[in-house]
């Protein structure tokens, strides 16, 4: 059974940074896309940053300029950089992995919480 094990998340204040990590294991195929996704207090969950495993990768606008993904393949890990933390990134950020025909898996979450 995939395990995504969520790391690095925490209390910050504003302007500040943190870099998350998800290190999959039990992995028996290959990974397409590695990524991080957020759900803050009463809002829908959504894309934060993803990338392929060709290198490719997508970032929200909200956080495009200020965050970096990155993958390491051969630890199955995907990391993100966040700067310039603002109040409006606290959410719960979820690891997500999926395999070539795009099922997905999902890490169990990390709390990321901004102060002012």
């Amino acid at each position: 059974q995939v395990q995504l094990v969520e790391s690095g998340g925490g209390l910050v204040q504003a302007g500040g940074s943190l870099r998350l990590s998800c290190a999959a294991s039990r992995i028996t195929f290959s990974i397409n896309h590695m990524g991080w996704y957020r759900r803050a207090p009463g809002k829908q969950r959504e894309l934060v940053a993803t990338t392929t495993s060709g290198g490719s990768t997508t970032y929200a606008d909200s956080v495009k300029g200020r965050s970096t993904i990155s993958r390491d393949n051969a630890k199955n890990t995907v990391y993100l950089q966040m700067n310039s933390l603002k109040p409006e990134d606290t959410a719960v950020y979820y690891c997500n992995i999926d395999n070539m025909y795009g099922y997905p898996y999902w890490g169990q979450g990390t709390q990321v919480t901004v102060s002012s």
